[in-house]
């Protein structure tokens, strides 16, 4: 697993083995990228990003490579968390960035306390908690956390839907890529 452009280029980050853990996948995750930049990869400069079950965070320091100002990472596994640090630490990460152990709905509670407001939002549950995508998309929905043009993606398997819409949030575009998927939503307001 690497990061695919950017500042980090081509480092590598480390995974965990035998938890359940699943990283998102180098294509994936460009594919992910390239739809998000669209030929303007100055597009993520100055971003804000909540990376929900974040894992190795990849995604979270991959909008760091391509600019991000600040990423969130939401963790409630303390060994991924760590490992989160781990590679914060070996790509020499100093700031932009806050690693939060924590489960996603006291993470969301506490960043909305805040009146933060995110420009991009990832969320990758293990793929076996499928309430946990709908509960997550109907919480970001309900918060303050979205701007208008805030974007909230979902990795999932092709075989399960999240669902087109999620109170205020609509799916806007669905892309397979192998076992996996990817769904993006915008508020509807």
């Amino acid at each position: 697993m690497r990061v695919i452009a950017g500042k980090y280029r081509s480092r590598r980050l480390q995974s965990l083995p035998g938890l359940d853990l699943r990283p998102t996948a180098d294509r994936l995750r460009e594919t992910l990228f390239d739809v998000l930049t669209a030929g303007n990869p100055a597009a993520l400069e100055r971003t804000v990003w909540i990376d929900l079950y974040a894992g190795t965070g990849a995604v979270g320091i991959e909008a760091l490579s391509r600019g991000a100002d600040m990423v969130y990472f939401v963790e409630v596994s303390a060994k991924a968390a760590e490992l989160i640090r781990k590679n914060l630490q070996t790509l020499e990460v100093a700031a932009g960035f806050q690693v939060l152990h924590q489960d996603v709905t006291k993470a969301l509670r506490g960043l909305e306390t805040r009146n933060l407001q995110a420009d991009f939002v990832f969320l990758d549950p293990p793929y076996r908690m499928e309430q946990a995508y709908r509960q997550t998309l109907e919480a970001l929905a309900m918060s303050k956390l979205l701007k208008p043009a805030s974007v909230v993606m979902a990795e999932h398997q092709k075989k399960f839907d999240p669902g087109a819409k999620a109170a205020s949030l609509d799916r806007y575009r669905l892309l397979q890529q192998g076992d996996a998927a990817l769904s993006f939503y915008r508020t509807n307001l």
